[in-house]
């Protein structure tokens, strides 16, 4: 499990590499959001239900609803309308997704050549996006309605993106060569 790698083998690596004197300063992964975007699906309620099961099935969690903190009438959108949903996963349930997420999902993704590493956001937390759902292993393509995108930010303490790359690569993250 990535967990046990983490403590075992990562944090070993990391504190060599950046030269961290204390097991406590060593980056590591606090959270991971699953994000998805109503889109043209706002006006029809079988769309929203078909991402909360979507997103319960993928991270094991309920997801909550996001809505509109102000009216935008070029999208049709009214101030507390549900514009998405979003899972954050912690603990154990987090270091789970991401060996599956690693292991599994990305292999499953059509013509994958590794991920940009450029999508990092200077804070030490990246971000990546799916065109289509199917990628996880728990979306039977028999039960699929409609496809729906995915966002997935996995969030860091570390200082500098140099410093979460490198946690991310240990953990087994496919990031392109630069």
């Amino acid at each position: 499990m990535l967990k046990e790698l983490y403590k075992k083998e990562i944090i070993p690596k990391l504190q060599e590499e950046f030269g961290y004197k204390n097991i406590m300063a060593v980056p590591t992964i606090k959270t991971v959001t699953l994000n998805v975007g109503l889109g043209k699906g706002l006006k029809d309620a079988q769309y929203l239900d078909t991402i909360e099961k979507t997103l319960t099935k993928i991270s094991g969690q309920k997801p909550i609803h996001t809505k509109a903190r102000k009216s935008i009438a070029g999208f049709k959108i009214r101030e507390g309308a549900v514009i998405g949903m979003k899972v954050t996963m912690r603990g154990n349930r987090m270091w789970e997704f991401l060996d599956k997420l690693f292991n599994v999902s990305l292999a499953r993704v059509r013509d994958f050549r590794g991920l940009s590493p450029k999508a990092f956001d200077g804070q030490g937390n990246y971000s990546m996006g799916f065109k289509e759902h199917t990628a996880f292993p728990e979306i039977s393509p028999d039960e699929i309605d409609r496809i729906h995108g995915l966002q997935v930010t996995i969030s860091t303490n570390a200082e500098t993106d140099k410093e979460a790359e490198s946690l991310l690569r240990h953990a087994g993250l496919p990031l392109k060569k630069k």
